[in-house]
């Protein structure tokens, strides 16, 4: 004699059916996709200075715009979702930084910006970090807070960067290079560093002030 058959409905009830227990690790993948994209975009950044130190300005270019649109990317998931972390927070700058810096680098030495611009925006950063840096171990620790004007700065080097490499990549004369990104760009530095040193001396001496009236 042949055993009952378990009914459908009972089978349905033995198999898992929280699809909760699929979804949450494909969430866990997803929320890493952030950090995925910025890693990918510090991959970039040795392929456009090849290109650009080669002077094929397409391709840094091509680059280059990849690189901007997957900033833009990262940051609106990492926003929208809130698939924010940690380590996405100091990725993100350094791929930044690396891009624009070694852009910037790379024209100079290419005689395609001057160079006393390339030595504005090198002490410029110097000036930061070595002032957050002394903030951090003279007076506190130091939550990394960019100001407006340092995002303000950041998107005119970008436009800077970008328009000195659609410039030569059209062949056009040296005499009239993009000269006024260059003004902008170094007033906009000069600003930002005065602006962040201005910042940590009054957090330092607000620091201090409420030291001295615990101690008292």
């Amino acid at each position: 004699m042949n055993s009952p058959q378990p009914s459908r409905s009972v089978s349905r009830t033995l198999r898992p059916s929280n699809n909760a227990e699929v979804i949450a690790p494909l969430l866990l993948k997803a929320r890493h996709l952030p950090n995925l994209i910025t890693g990918l975009r510090i991959l970039l950044v040795a392929p456009f200075l090849w290109a650009l130190l080669e002077e094929r300005y397409s391709a840094a270019l091509l680059l280059f715009v990849i690189a901007g649109v997957s900033d833009a990317l990262d940051g609106f998931l990492a926003k929208y979702f809130g698939w924010t972390s940690e380590l996405g927070s100091l990725l993100d700058p350094i791929a930044d930084k690396l891009l624009l810096m070694g852009a910037i680098l790379a024209l100079g030495w290419l005689d395609e910006l001057p160079g006393w611009l390339v030595a504005l925006v090198i002490l410029r950063d110097l000036l930061i970090v070595i002032g957050a840096v002394s903030y951090h171990l003279l007076i506190e620790r130091l939550e990394a807070a960019p100001l407006m004007i340092s995002k303000v700065n950041t998107l005119v080097q970008l436009i800077l960067v970008c328009a000195v490499i659609v410039h030569y990549g059209m062949d056009v004369p040296a005499r009239k290079a993009p000269g006024g990104f260059n003004r902008i760009n170094s007033v906009d530095h000069l600003w930002s560093g005065v602006a962040y040193v201005w910042q940590w001396s009054q957090r330092a001496r607000k620091r201090r002030q409420r030291q001295r009236a615990e101690g008292t």
